[in-house]
């Protein structure tokens, strides 16, 4: 079930024990001279309604959230940033309207890097404010681990923005919205440990960077590598992995 297609009454007579209300979170911000400023939007909504169309009898599926924060971004002109404090109250008290609703089991589905530490800050409002609602948040890179390390061609450092495995999804889901031939690569050549970047590398320090400070044209990462055949592998293995945690966080109780 979608949200939006419902009305209140509808609403008020769902039996929420047995549904995973997905709450799908995203970014309007640059991603390199090849692809929209959607991008993240594009690509969580992408999974969620695959998801959701597996599954409408045990999922509520709410409207992708587009804006995030995307401060590191701001160097790079059509960006829209929401700072952090703001994203979290926005969170917050988008969450407890959920739960308001009858929630009592909500997955936030991130498509953007830059939420994470504001939906983490934000889920410990949450437990504060509305603490019989299960709230959980889990990027979709992080569940599809499997799937991102099997189809991925590039090395590590080949994905991490505008890169190969989100151009290859935007090239199956939105072909006439890659600019193909602009791509470069970009992004840290760092061999350090400390300080290499990847979606598949959790550094064990923790600093800030600005995204020009690291990447002229936006890109970290080989969008070269892509195509659309490997989107539908990436896609398909993201929803499959996905789907599992929704299918497991049905069981859970509270506590």
């Amino acid at each position: 079930m979608r949200l939006q297609d419902l009305t209140w009454p509808e609403v008020k007579d769902l039996d929420f024990h047995k549904l995973v209300v997905i709450f799908p979170t995203g970014s309007f911000e640059q991603h390199g001279p090849h692809l929209p400023f959607t991008t993240d939007t594009d690509i969580v909504s992408g999974i969620a309604e695959r998801i959701e169309r597996a599954m409408p009898d045990r999922v509520l599926l709410l409207p992708t959230l587009w804006p995030g924060l995307s401060t590191h971004h701001m160097h790079f002109p059509g960006t829209m940033d929401v700072p952090q404090p703001v994203y979290i109250r926005l969170i917050t008290e988008l969450g407890k309207s959920i739960a308001s609703m009858g929630a009592t089991k909500v997955f936030i589905l991130n498509g953007h890097g830059g939420n994470d530490t504001p939906l983490r800050a934000a889920l410990r409002e949450l437990k504060t404010a509305v603490p019989e609602t299960q709230f959980v948040f889990a990027s979709y890179w992080t569940l599809a681990a499997k799937t991102l390390r099997d189809v991925r061609e590039s090395e590590l450092g080949g994905m991490g923005h505008a890169c190969e495995m989100e151009t290859s999804i935007m090239l199956h889901l939105h072909p006439d919205r890659v600019k193909i031939e602009r791509t470069v690569r970009d992004g840290p050549t760092h061999t350090d440990v400390y300080r290499k970047a990847d979606m598949q590398h959790a550094r064990p320090v923790f600093f800030v960077n600005e995204f020009h400070e690291v990447t002229k044209s936006g890109v970290m990462g080989h969008p070269d590598l892509a195509s659309a055949e490997k989107g539908k592998q990436f896609l398909d293995g993201i929803v499959g992995e996905v789907s599992a945690f929704v299918e497991h966080f049905l069981t859970w109780e509270q506590g």
